[in-house]
């Protein structure tokens, strides 16, 4: 089996979508036809700065993750925020999300960022230990606000 990272296309829409809803299961986050539609039109039209890649097998997505960029004023630098990474958990151990981690760190590196961040949950033991061969997890600790109205 061959496997290849490169940029979502159009006709990429209905296994994306596959993919998307199951990262979305897995993060528990509710069924939401919408989002994952609207999510699909950032990643393929590059909205919000989105820029999405997959791994193929034979033809088949078997993974995807969705890039953006972000200021980062401390260092007057631009990074590379990675916001999803998924892969079909049958495809799972046979080098997909690496590969991806690999092709964001290639990605930065050729659109002048500065560095490659992300966030996972704590749990996700199985995750974390391909983040750990890819990158060095921070001391920072996440905090979410929501907006007031």
């Amino acid at each position: 089996m061959s496997m290849t990272v490169r940029t979502v296309e159009p006709g990429d829409e209905d296994a994306w979508m596959q993919l998307y809803r199951g990262y979305r299961s897995f993060y528990r986050l509710s069924d939401d036809p919408g989002a994952v539609t609207t999510t699909w039109q950032w990643v393929r039209d590059g909205q919000h700065g989105l820029v999405g890649l997959v791994a193929v097998e034979d033809d088949r997505l078997i993974a995807l993750a969705n890039l953006r960029s972000f200021a980062r004023p401390s260092t007057a630098t631009i990074g590379l925020y990675l916001d999803d990474l998924f892969t079909a958990p049958e495809a799972r151990g046979r080098g997909a999300a690496g590969a991806l981690l690999g092709r964001a760190a290639e990605y930065a590196g050729q659109t002048g960022c500065s560095v490659v961040r992300w966030v996972t949950a704590a749990d996700n033991v199985s995750a974390r230990s391909v983040y750990d061969a890819h990158a060095e997890a921070t001391q920072w600790v996440t905090y979410e606000m929501r907006p007031t109205v």
